[in-house]
């Protein structure tokens, strides 16, 4: 029988290598993706699941489809960074205000949210706030001067 496998090789040596970065350079806008949009990501999602995580979905059910839709949207938001990122990034700062409104809706959306909820709360949108801002200077950081 053929050995018809083919050899392992790097791909340093194929002839369109350079054309290859280039493109993928000029694609990402020189932004890291993998380091700023993974962790907002992973944020979106434990805001969507942290009412079942500290059961209090049926204590404060408002509260609960608010964090809800918010997980959702700024997962939403991370996937789209990594998709498109050129055409994404200028909504960097909605993570922001994101996290802004994440940090007061327990008093707003809630009725009487006790400590766990408050805290909860507080740190998601902290790191909400925090996670745009770096998302944000990164891409001004990365982003060609006319």
């Amino acid at each position: 029988m053929a050995n018809v496998s083919h050899p392992r090789s790097d791909i340093t040596t194929h002839p369109d290598a350079s054309e290859m970065r280039e493109r993928y350079d000029r694609m990402l806008g020189g932004h890291d993706v993998a380091l700023v949009d993974g962790p907002v990501f992973l944020l979106g999602l434990y805001c969507a699941v942290s009412p079942w995580i500290l059961h209090y979905t049926t204590s404060q059910p408002a509260l609960a489809t608010h964090n809800l839709i918010m997980g959702i949207a700024i997962g939403l938001l991370a996937l789209g960074f990594t998709r498109a990122p050129e055409r994404m990034y200028g909504l960097s700062w909605a993570i922001c205000a994101m996290g802004a409104w994440l940090i007061i809706s327990p008093w707003v959306v809630g009725t009487s949210p006790d400590t766990g909820v408050v805290i909860n709360s507080i740190i998601i949108g902290a790191l909400a706030v925090m996670l745009g801002a770096l998302c944000a200077v990164t891409t001004t950081r990365n982003t060609p001067r006319a």
